[in-house]
C-alpha cells in the first residue's frame, strides 16, 4: 500500500514538471490520473491537491504548494523531500513523527516544520478529517518525494 501512494505523489511531481522519477515508479505510472486528482491507487484516505508551483529567486529552487487531506485512521508512509517543508494544519488534528524523534500532535492553525531530507510520516488518529497546506521549498527538477525504505515503520 504505501509503495501505491508513493507511486500517486510521484505521479503529481510528474505531472507538474519533474524530469525523473524513481524506477519503480517510472515503470508504474502509466494511466494514474491528472495531478488535480487522486488516483484510486492511493491509500484509501489520502487526498492531495496541488495549488501552485513557482520558481524561486533562489537559483535552482521552486516552491510547490499542495493541500493534503487525511481522513480519519489514513497514514501518510515514511517519505522525504529534497528540500524544506513548512506544514500548516487548515482542518482537524494530525500527528506527525520526523526521522528520531517522539511524535507530535498538530491541530488546526498549528505549524510544522520539517528540514530538507529528514523523513517522516502523517496519521489522523482522529475520527474527523486532517488536512494540511504544505509548501515545500526544494531543488528544482529533483522528484518532490522520495519513500523512505530507510525507516522502520
Amino acid at each position: 500500500m504505501a509503495k501505491q501512494f508513493f507511486q500517486a505523489l510521484m505521479t503529481t511531481a510528474l505531472a507538474l514538471g519533474a524530469p525523473a522519477a524513481p524506477v519503480w515508479a517510472a515503470k508504474s505510472l502509466a494511466g494514474f490520473a491528472t495531478a488535480q486528482s487522486t488516483p484510486a491507487s492511493v491509500p484509501a484516505g489520502i487526498t492531495r491537491t496541488d495549488l501552485q508551483r513557482h520558481d524561486l529567486s533562489i537559483v535552482g529552487h521552486e516552491t510547490v504548494q499542495a493541500r493534503i487531506d487525511i481522513a480519519p485512521g489514513a497514514v501518510a508512509p515514511w517519505h522525504r523531500h529534497p528540500g524544506e517543508e513548512v506544514i500548516y494544519v487548515v482542518e482537524g488534528t494530525l500527528e506527525y513523527q520526523l526521522e528520531g524523534q517522539a511524535p507530535v500532535t498538530v491541530k488546526t492553525g498549528e505549524v510544522l516544520f520539517v528540514p530538507a531530507g529528514v523523513a517522516h510520516m502523517a496519521r489522523n488518529r482522529t475520527t474527523a478529517n486532517g488536512a494540511e497546506l504544505a509548501t515545500y521549498i526544494v531543488e528544482k527538477g529533483k522528484p518532490l518525494l522520495v519513500p523512505a525504505n530507510d525507516i522502520a515503520p
